[in-house]
């Protein structure tokens, strides 16, 4: 079997990862084709991983949450209430004049423990109610937008002065000194690629010594060392092009840490097997010994810690919270999830995926708005590529690949 062949019998059968991975990359070069090198210029792509970063983060604990069958409706309110919450604590005048103001290392925790509660609220309308998940959460839906509202009322819009909290949606890691070496270039920004790309090839290869190890199916040595040069360049490229304007920000690094933290407890610990077993069978998976129940409250406050998340993102962001935060955001989440290939059957997904996912959809819109499209039109193309998504979906699900 020559190469070419090998090559395309790989990619019929790994299509449903490989799929979103294309998809971004043709993305990405229309648009930068359509807008004269503009959607790759070094200033969009930091802005649009900044936009990115609060829909990834809620994407990741969407993942979960479809994973193992169900949905969750309120985590955009919810994740807009709480970032009002933070802002409250810490900028409302009303608390500010009584001199009640809470420091940022205060409210942040604060704020991912109520969002770890309203979570558990939700698992516990699923789980002990056996309350659809789809009302449960449209209950949280409905009570989080009202309140917003009443946090909101009387100023509107709340201003966040607090600039240690502010540079979380705003800010840029530091640089080190300048030694003439590569001028306006964001040197540890580089050096941090060079390192992930270090961790990369080492985490590929220890992970192909132990497939062949227990006799498992590996990729050829060709197609093995294309692959580790093709996401070398990647992260090569990526890091170049957020290097040459001010470096890796800060909401770049939450999202990493998010994607890192999530992506090995989903593939290298117990309970990640649970929440796909769940996923692939409940019944099944209650029958040997796996407590569903226990996996619900997890996973729905997981989903509700990550929403906390996302508000502090978003008001960081904007530097303030308004009545309007969060609105549409758990669409958006749900949309990055399906894109990123999670199966509407359940049972199926990566938490990687659903960051790729995420930057689709972004990107779309990005590039959109660089040519001049109208806001009516993106909405219909980014209800086309969610469209196509469940397809592929189905299509991939029944071929059994």
């Amino acid at each position: 079997m020559n190469f070419f062949s090998t090559a395309r019998k790989l990619l019929q059968q790994n299509i449903r990862e490989y799929g979103m991975y294309i998809a971004l990359f043709v993305i990405m070069i229309y648009f930068t084709i359509m807008t004269e090198g503009t959607f790759i210029s070094s200033r969009n792509i930091v802005n649009l991983v900044n936009q990115t970063g609060y829909i990834a983060v809620l994407a990741v604990g969407m993942t979960l949450v479809i994973i193992i069958r169900h949905i969750d409706l309120s985590v955009g309110f919810l994740a807009g209430f709480l970032g009002a919450i933070a802002a409250i604590a810490m900028a409302d005048p009303k608390v500010v004049a009584a001199g009640m103001s809470l420091p940022i290392y205060v409210v942040i925790p604060m704020t991912l423990g109520l969002g770890i509660i309203a979570g558990l609220l939700t698992a516990f309308l699923v789980a002990q109610m056996k309350i659809p998940s789809f009302v449960a959460s449209l209950t949280g839906w409905l009570i989080y937008r009202g309140a917003i509202l009443v946090v909101t009322e009387s100023t509107g819009t709340i201003i966040i002065a607090d600039d240690a909290f502010n540079a979380i949606g705003n800010g840029f890691i530091p640089d080190i000194p300048d030694i003439g070496i590569l001028p306006g270039v964001h040197k540890l920004t580089l050096i941090l690629g060079l390192f992930a790309i270090v961790i990369m090839i080492f985490g590929e290869f220890n992970e192909r010594r132990k497939k062949q190890a227990y006799d498992f199916e590996t990729l050829p040595i060709e197609m093995f060392i294309i692959k580790i040069v093709f996401i070398s360049v990647i992260i090569g490229a990526i890091t170049w092009i957020l290097a040459g304007y001010q470096g890796l920000s800060w909401t770049a690094v939450v999202v990493l840490i998010v994607a890192l933290l999530y992506h090995f407890i989903m593939s290298q610990t117990v309970l990640g097997r649970h929440i796909y077993a769940v996923g692939g069978n409940p019944d099944a998976a209650e029958l040997s010994g796996i407590s569903v129940k226990r996996l619900i409250y997890i996973v729905f406050g997981s989903m509700g810690m990550l929403s906390a998340l996302s508000g502090i993102l978003f008001a960081s962001r904007l530097q303030s919270a308004t009545t309007t935060a969060g609105n549409l955001f758990e669409l958006d989440a749900i949309a990055a999830a399906y894109v990123g290939g999670v199966s509407a059957a359940g049972g199926v997904g990566k938490v990687i995926g659903s960051i790729i996912g995420a930057l689709v959809m972004t990107s779309l819109t990005s590039g959109m708005n660089l040519m001049g499209i109208g806001i009516s039109y993106q909405y219909m193309v980014r209800g086309a590529v969610l469209a196509a998504a469940v397809i592929f979906d189905v299509a991939t699900r029944n071929t059994g690949k």
